[in-house]
């Protein structure tokens, strides 16, 4: 089988990469190759609406790429080479595809421990996840979450909202501190408490074993945490072995150009895999939603012969109980923060400064606007408005 367009991988990047063609090639034939058991979804749904919004039901999470975009998509379907001389990918399964643009879309896999996932053992990622985290919660009293980042913050207080007891494992002394200023950490942790959940903190799990219908998690400092089940969110590693093995350079991520193209001219990446040079912040890999959608549309329409390189600079964002923020650049407190603040600790803006005194990144706690104006500061490297 041959299709124009060929996309490993069947996220986000995947959906908006067929939408990006077809702005450029209404007939070109999309052929999208996903290991997921699922037609690309909306992810930050898995942890966020799905768990909040009682009005947002499964049936919202499905993208639908193929009725849009007319892509045939094969799900379950995982490739195991890549063929640059002869423009061919081989699955698995031993089926070959021709193309003739070719999209590495093939996001990160998320770092697991020892600990084997089962029913009752959760890494957190696709929609089968959630499924399986939503059954574990109907029987589960007591659920543990390992991770203290974007995923592990955002699973435990989804699950506490729902009823579960929740104890919440993470390295930080106090939860957030890695990227909060101390006294935003403090209230981001009281947070958590407040909504009943336990918080082991300044602890990492050593190892895990199931027995008799319950997980437990030995930790660091030689204490253990017994529950029903366990989610992890660690973070991910990025899926760079195809490429790899392909003979395409890879560093923390498939290099690419401002093109999102690799050093073959036919081949790209975009999305969680792709290491790209920002226009703003430099060459660095992004693991957002908004860098899904942004990237994966920008590389669809140079696949299909558009001319303009990816100069956007995505954002991020959280939502946990009545919190949110946004966030752009460099969001680690390794860095010197100063804070202007309309209600301590409840709204306001930290900027993430270097050593020169220039802003690297910037947060908006409970503000929504001013996200044009933040990259601007950090394009301009600007100093902290007064």
């Amino acid at each position: 089988m041959r299709y124009d367009y060929l996309v490993v991988g069947g996220g986000m990047v995947a959906d908006n990469a067929a939408r990006g063609i077809r702005e450029k090639d209404s007939a070109g034939t999309i052929g999208i190759l996903s290991a997921d058991s699922d037609e690309p979804y909306t992810r930050p749904a898995l942890s966020k609406k799905l768990w909040t919004d009682k009005d947002f039901g499964r049936d919202k999470v499905p993208l639908n790429t193929s009725a849009d975009t007319e892509a045939e998509i094969h799900t379950t379907t995982r490739v195991s080479a890549v063929d640059r001389e002869n423009r061919t990918v081989t699955t698995e399964s031993g089926e070959s595809y021709e193309y003739g643009e070719l999209l590495l879309a093939t996001g990160g896999s998320p770092i697991e421990l020892d600990l084997a996932p089962s029913p009752r053992v959760v890494y957190f990622r696709t929609f089968a996840d959630y499924r399986a985290l939503r059954e574990l919660s109907k029987t589960a009293s007591h659920i543990a979450v390992v991770g203290g980042g974007y995923i592990g913050t955002e699973i435990a207080s989804a699950l506490s909202l729902n009823g579960v007891k929740v104890t919440l494992v993470t390295s930080d002394d106090v939860l957030g501190a890695h990227m909060f200023p101390e006294v935003l950490a403090a209230s981001f942790d009281e947070g958590f408490t407040e909504h009943g959940v336990t918080v082991r903190r300044a602890v990492r799990v050593d190892s895990g074993a199931e027995a008799s219908a319950r997980v437990q998690l030995q930790l660091d400092d030689g204490s253990s945490v017994e529950a029903d089940g366990v989610v992890f969110g660690l973070g991910v590693r990025p899926n760079v072995e195809l490429a790899e093995a392909a003979g395409l350079k890879v560093d923390n991520g498939i290099v690419v150009d401002e093109f999102l193209r690799t050093e073959d001219p036919h081949v790209y990446a975009a999305g969680d895999v792709a290491n790209y040079p920002d226009a703003i912040l430099g060459r660095r890999r992004i693991e957002h939603v908004d860098n899904a959608n942004e990237m994966g549309k920008a590389v669809g329409r140079i696949m299909a012969g558009g001319t303009d390189p990816y100069t956007y600079t995505p954002y991020f964002y959280s939502d946990v109980y009545d919190d949110g923020y946004q966030a752009v650049g460099t969001i680690s407190t390794s860095l010197e923060t100063v804070e202007r603040w309309t209600n301590k600790p409840k709204e306001g803006v930290v900027y993430y400064v270097d050593d020169s005194g220039a802003v690297r990144g910037v947060l908006m706690w409970n503000v929504w606007e001013g996200l044009d104006e933040a990259k601007q500061l950090i394009a301009d490297g600007a100093a902290p408005p007064e």
